[in-house]
């Protein structure tokens, strides 16, 4: 018996040890200032650390605060919901010849990326790599706006269809919502195909490309005040054998508010000569910048 009632103590003692630690880090991070533009001005999604961010939202009340469910408005996460890659499908024969073709040809980096060379990402990539996101809600549309590259993205919300063959494909698409129940369904067709749907980031070897028949489907749920339920469908019948559904949830930052973040193409392209040109052993240099894709 009191070999038992020493190990509990031990364990009380270790399990209060722990908390304190846990204390003590999330005070010294709210300890770390939040840098803003200035008075009045908040600070970007990922200008914060996490302490700050659970600050916030536990001032927001974001879990127990009342909320109207067709409202989606608000800054969104910090670094985008990256598609699933355990939920795949398979390629057609089709598909498995363009996935083959965006294999690198550069150790460390994949050249042939058109973010590289600051293309637009395009829709859904932006979905899946953005540094924050806000929903904005006006009569007649929705907007979502995207930190990188400060870019934003119409959704039609006034009746119209999509269009059956408009005159030019679009980056980010054609986009029309509307509310199922308490469920915002956004449907989009009529992609640029220079785009990719994702980089591969299994082994970052790979790009996912699309057709010109690409179909997205995204389902926005709001669970409660600070949390978001996405769901994405990539319809693709010339690139997978299937759908290729996503899903997550996104957490509301009460706090912040979008700043910028271009891609330059100056910048691009001193990243690439220093990824590509051959070092003194005659390699190539592979090292990555601090922000590497």
């Amino acid at each position: 018996m009191r070999k038992i009632l020493v190990g509990a103590t031990l364990l009380s003692a270790a399990l209060v040890a722990s908390l304190f630690a846990t204390a003590q880090n999330r005070v010294t991070g709210l300890n770390v200032p939040v840098v803003t533009p200035g008075p009045g001005w908040k600070a970007c999604p990922r200008c914060i650390n996490q302490a700050h961010i659970d600050d916030d939202r536990a001032k927001a009340e974001v879990d127990t605060r009342t909320f109207d469910k067709h409202d989606i408005s608000g800054v969104w996460g910090d670094n985008g919901i990256e598609l699933d890659v355990k939920t795949v499908p398979p390629f057609t024969p089709e598909g498995q010849k363009m996935f083959d073709a965006t294999l690198t040809n550069v150790p460390g980096v994949n050249a042939k990326d058109p973010m590289n060379i600051c293309d637009p990402l395009g829709f859904p990539r932006a979905f899946a790599y953005n540094y924050g996101m806000e929903f904005i809600q006006i009569p007649g549309r929705t907007l979502q706006f995207f930190e990188f590259q400060h870019t934003y993205r119409t959704i039609w919300t006034d009746g119209r269809k999509l269009p059956d063959d408009p005159p030019l494909d679009r980056y980010l698409g054609y986009s029309v919502g509307q509310w199922d129940g308490d469920t915002f369904r956004v449907e989009s067709s009529h992609f640029d195909t220079r785009s990719w749907l994702s980089e591969d980031r299994r082994k970052r070897v790979h790009g996912f490309p699309h057709s010109d028949q690409l179909k997205t489907i995204e389902e926005y749920k709001r669970i409660n005040y600070g949390k978001l339920d996405m769901k994405l469908t990539i319809i693709d019948p010339k690139v997978f054998t299937k759908p290729w559904v996503t899903e997550a949830i996104e957490t509301l930052r009460p706090n912040n508010e979008l700043s910028e973040y271009f891609c330059v193409p100056s910048e691009e392209t001193q990243f690439n000569s220093f990824s590509t040109l051959p070092t003194a052993d005659g390699a190539k240099a592979t090292t990555l910048g601090p922000d590497s894709k």
